[in-house]
């Protein structure tokens, strides 16, 4: 039996009767006294109260290990690395993948797309992405017709090298009057036909 309190004339030198360790509360392979004065050795294999402890697999790293609730447990969460990718119209964004990312990904958008983004291609003051436009249209040619009314419908069209039709200038109509020799009276011939119908 061994001693669990020591008297020196009237010095109590050690007194282990009120200590309350116990071989669960020492880390295993550690040895201590109880309360009796005999050796205990640990048996606790944490060295951390991890009972409050909530991540779950999915919020640990794949591979790596964590104590959870006093529990071990393994993390499935993929390691992404540095992911790039880019954006390349505007009503497809960029999908962010679940996983852990190291910091060093970038996501911009598509040469190709970017390279349109200048300032002739945006309006003039409009600022899309950091550039001002500069395009205030292009230059157009009008084109002044004359026509001739005729006894069928015609449709007239800019003519080659004009980009629209500004101004339509229409004849009167011919009031041709021919005296009818035979009759006494007059011919009256009212609009013309197009030569070309």
């Amino acid at each position: 039996m061994a001693n669990s309190k020591v008297i020196f004339g009237n010095e109590v030198l050690i007194d282990l009767t009120q200590d309350t360790v116990t071989a669960a509360d020492i880390l295993t392979g550690k040895t201590a006294h109880d309360k009796s004065g005999e050796i205990i050795t640990g048996t606790c294999d944490y060295d951390a109260d991890t009972s409050d402890a909530d991540a779950t697999a999915a919020e640990i790293l794949a591979t790596k290990t964590a104590y959870v609730n006093g529990a071990k447990v393994t993390g499935s969460m993929p390691n992404r690395g540095g992911v790039s990718g880019t954006i390349s119209n505007v009503a497809t964004p960029y999908a962010i993948q679940n996983g852990y990312h190291d910091g060093s990904g970038t996501v911009g958008i598509d040469a190709t797309e970017a390279a349109k983004i200048i300032p002739s291609n945006i309006k003039d003051g409009v600022q899309m992405l950091g550039v001002t436009g500069t395009y205030t249209g292009e230059g157009v040619t009008a084109e002044a017709i004359s026509a001739t009314p005729y006894t069928t419908q015609k449709v007239y069209l800019p003519g080659a090298g004009y980009d629209y039709i500004s101004q339509v200038t229409v004849d009167a109509i011919a009031d041709n009057r021919v005296l009818d020799p035979v009759s006494g009276g007059y011919i009256v011939t009212i609009g013309a036909v197009d030569p070309n119908a």
